[in-house]
């Protein structure tokens, strides 16, 4: 049965593409780097702000000097408007409240840096996850499995009971890592079944609604 369910937040939760692509492209503009089309995003996001900025950086210039340039800028706007384009996906209210119902726990577990993950969850979601941590200095990013030992620590719960759901390689990598059941959702990001299913995804979800499915079936 299972007891808790941890999610990844962008592209899982939330659609923050074109709030990331937004900022990102203010950074650069700021360090006279040129910018990036929204749809190129998809491509880069996923494994932490550094990572994020080093990817959207011209060949050549993605430097670990550029990188904190363009990083100082990047934090400020994305404080500021990062719930200006952002909603969670449509249907995704409604599983979390299903989920609660049955007496499921619920957390979060990003890459994306801890106060906007927490900002973020707070402003959508109000108070329905038990524990939510994103991107915390001095611990790896997934899909290093610390994120989810910690939460498993922190809410008792043990591995054989949780669910891990997310839209990327990174996330299926990380729940196999942390020896968890996985979903891989394909409404986000990236939305390869195929390159879920070759990363571990225990199962796949098409819609919000297939999660709950998955989990009464567990």
């Amino acid at each position: 049965m299972i007891q808790l369910a941890i999610f990844d937040l962008d592209g899982t939760l939330l659609n923050t593409i074109e709030d990331l692509a937004a900022s990102t492209n203010y950074a650069l503009t700021q360090c006279h780097f040129p910018v990036r089309k929204t749809e190129e995003y998809h491509r880069f996001v996923g494994n932490g702000v550094r990572k994020l900025l080093e990817r959207a950086l011209p060949e050549g210039e993605k430097t670990e000097t550029n990188i904190d340039r363009i990083k100082e800028h990047f934090l400020s706007y994305y404080d500021a408007h990062h719930t200006e384009h952002t909603r969670p996906y449509d249907g995704i209210d409604k599983v979390l409240k299903q989920l609660e119902e049955r007496g499921i726990r619920l957390a979060v577990a990003s890459n994306k840096y801890q106060k906007a993950t927490e900002t973020l969850v707070r402003h959508y979601f109000g108070e329905a996850f038990a524990v939510v941590l994103g991107q915390r200095d001095n611990i790896p990013v997934k899909p290093d499995p610390t994120i989810v030992t910690d939460i498993l620590r922190e809410t008792g719960i043990a591995a054989g009971h949780v669910i891990y759901i997310g839209d990327s390689a990174v996330d299926m990598e990380t729940a196999r890592r942390s020896q968890v059941k996985s979903i891989g959702v394909i409404w986000g990001f990236r939305s390869e079944e195929n390159m879920l299913r070759e990363n571990g995804a225990s199962y796949i979800a098409r819609t919000p609604a297939d999660i709950i499915d998955i989990c009464d079936r567990l």
